[in-house]
């Protein structure tokens, strides 16, 4: 606890101060005097005292008289740190705190002061209506069962899902392209059974090179001698195929 002094001075004998008031508790060096609106008075505030006896107060000096007027009591828990007279509406405003949290008080008289507090003091307070809204609070209980638990956000569920090595796999894209030997997959090496086959030369991809009417007629004979599917149907109503002689066949013969 710093405890300080208000000096006051006249300017035509600055060797000693006219009058020295002491007892003023003060812990920030922040804290002003000022004067009132008709310069006839000088105010300042005090701090909290470490006993808890006095909170923070306004302390009014008289100019003329060097006596102490009044000590306001501002806030029993909170020093007054600065203070203004504002001389157009005639109030008085301080601020009071400490480290965590602060204020502002504003003293006023309905006969002297003008606007300002008054504005607010004088309105009648609001009437509730069926449309206002109010926001419940939401009380979190991590503790709780788990039926009167809260759902986590989508945002942590998220971030376990992709921690989880099962759940953020990414599966393998399906196999598409042709295939070869009746086997669904492409040929260019991205099943690893086609891969080693084709490497070690048990697969040759001969169908690039082949003729396709070729590659049909060579199981003509198999077809003929074996059907399956639509000559069984129409044996014995089909009547006798015949084909169109070449035009080279014909061109030859004349």
């Amino acid at each position: 606890m710093i405890s300080t002094n208000l000096s006051i001075w006249d300017l035509r004998k600055m060797k000693t101060a006219l009058k020295v008031f002491d007892g003023l508790p003060n812990n920030y060096a922040e804290t002003n005097a000022s004067f009132s609106s008709d310069e006839q008075l000088i105010f300042t505030g005090t701090s909290v005292e470490k006993d808890g006896r006095n909170g923070g107060l306004l302390c009014f000096f008289d100019r003329r008289k060097l006596e102490l007027v009044s000590r306001v009591g501002i806030s029993p828990h909170y020093s007054v740190i600065r203070s203004l007279w504002h001389p157009r509406i005639n109030q008085v405003f301080a601020t009071v705190g400490d480290k965590k949290e602060g204020g502002t008080h504003i003293l006023y008289d309905p006969s002297v002061s003008q606007r300002g507090a008054l504005v607010c003091v004088g309105r009648a307070p609001r009437k509730k209506s069926v449309d206002d809204y109010e926001v419940q609070p939401l009380i979190h209980n991590p503790h709780a069962l788990p039926l009167f638990r809260d759902q986590p956000s989508r945002k942590r569920q998220r971030e376990k899902m992709m921690k989880d090595p099962l759940k953020s796999h990414k599966p393998e894209a399906p196999v598409s392209g042709p295939g070869f030997g009746g086997k669904i997959g492409t040929t260019k090496g991205s099943l690893l059974t086609q891969y080693l086959m084709k490497e070690g030369g048990l697969i040759k991809e001969t169908w690039m090179d082949e003729d396709p009417r070729e590659a049909i007629l060579k199981y003509a004979d198999a077809a003929k001698n074996d059907p399956k599917f639509i000559a069984p149907a129409y044996a014995q109503t089909q009547p006798e195929t015949v084909f169109a002689e070449s035009d080279s066949d014909g061109e030859e013969k004349k």
